[in-house]
């Protein structure tokens, strides 16, 4: 299975052939007589969990404690003290312009929600059957039992995991404020089996700005620290040490946390800033990322599905070619057809050189 999706490698040559005749039959990115129906202005809630309980968690921990959940879930503790600049986050918005290759897919015939809960927890059936609430279409858990489980739990083990499992719940996938929903807890259950969470982060993300952004107005269900991580990585030029990735100790998290930021940029300020962004602003490749393959395209599309744990989108990987130092083709709307079309297609990655993966933890 494995091996039929990642089924075909393609040079840099090729690659650049391809997009270069691509644009030349498909012409600009959008057909003509498009007209685009995202409204002229969002107003986003960026709305979050209040952290500081999970602060004062891992406040209380001894380096015991601390260093097993490092071994076991890398640098997320960190998301907890990256600070989420609103402003910002807004003006992001109204812009008009770990085994890598295990990825998660939500099983549905799989185990209950109740028998997962169980196995994180430790806990018995009765007592996950009697704090399971209903929210909308999901079901959750509220974080005050988890953090009584995280304060009292006898199994050390147990306390780590719940601490983790709540950071994913309530800080990388916030759906329902002071709750874990239970496809978070699907997602948590499998880190053990060797998936990576990356693309299904970054798949709400997308989804998520992107429901926002064609209806005018939402809240932001997805990790906004990260996006945080991902802007000043890309958009605030600074002296970098690049072969400090090469380093296991490398974190871009807990780096980005270290750092004190203003806190008093207005939103109107930050529009001036990104309508004035130079060439030399943009770092196009995040300083530490140092990638071997990426996947371009799907079968016959010229994008790759994304899943997440609510939902699929379609990711246009051939608009950052540009951070590759090839050049940039952005696929026809027209051509961004139902993602579940592709559930057999083959995927094609575009190799870049024999790098080694820097032992960086971002998230997993």
């Amino acid at each position: 299975m494995e091996n039929e999706f990642l089924s075909k490698v393609e040079d840099n040559a090729v690659v650049r052939a391809w997009s270069e005749k691509l644009q030349s039959e498909k012409g600009d990115s959008l057909a003509e007589g498009y007209v685009s129906e995202l409204q002229d202005f969002t107003r986003i809630n960026v709305a979050q969990n209040e952290l500081q309980e999970l602060r004062d968690v891992w406040a209380s921990w001894d380096e015991g404690t601390k260093k097993l959940f490092y071994q076991n879930y890398g640098d997320i503790s960190y998301l907890l003290d990256v600070r989420v600049d609103k402003h910002l986050f807004q003006v992001m918005v109204q812009c008009p312009r770990v085994q890598v290759r295990k990825t998660y897919a939500r099983v549905f015939n799989g185990q209950t929600f109740a028998k997962k809960l169980m196995s994180i927890s430790g806990m018995s059936k009765p007592w996950v059957t009697a704090r399971t609430q209903q929210k909308g279409d999901s079901k959750c858990i509220p974080w005050d039992n988890l953090r009584d489980l995280v304060l009292t739990h006898p199994d050390e083990r147990k306390r780590v995991d719940i601490f983790a499992l709540s950071i994913y719940g309530l800080v990388i996938f916030p759906k329902a404020l002071r709750y874990v929903d239970e496809a978070v807890i699907d997602l948590f259950d499998r880190l053990e089996k060797g998936i990576t969470p990356v693309p299904t982060i970054l798949a709400e993300t997308f989804r998520s700005l992107s429901t926002c952004r064609k209806t005018g107005e939402g809240r932001f269900i997805g990790c906004a620290q990260l996006l945080m991580v991902w802007f000043y990585g890309h958009f605030w030029k600074v002296d970098k040490i690049s072969y400090r990735v090469f380093f296991e100790s490398y974190s871009p998290l807990k780096e980005e946390a270290a750092i004190q930021r203003r806190e008093d940029i207005t939103e109107e300020k930050w529009v001036e800033i990104l309508q004035n962004l130079k060439e030399g602003d943009i770092e196009w490749r995040a300083y530490w990322m140092v990638p071997d393959e990426i996947m371009y395209r799907c079968g016959n599309f010229d994008w790759v599905p994304l899943l997440g744990i609510w939902g699929a989108t379609g990711y246009t990987l051939l608009l950052a070619l540009r951070q590759y130092k090839s050049r940039q083709f952005v696929p026809r709307p027209t051509d961004l057809l139902n993602v579940n079309s592709l559930s057999k297609a083959p995927t094609i990655r575009r190799k870049f050189g024999s790098y080694r993966m820097p032992g960086s933890k971002l998230v997993g």
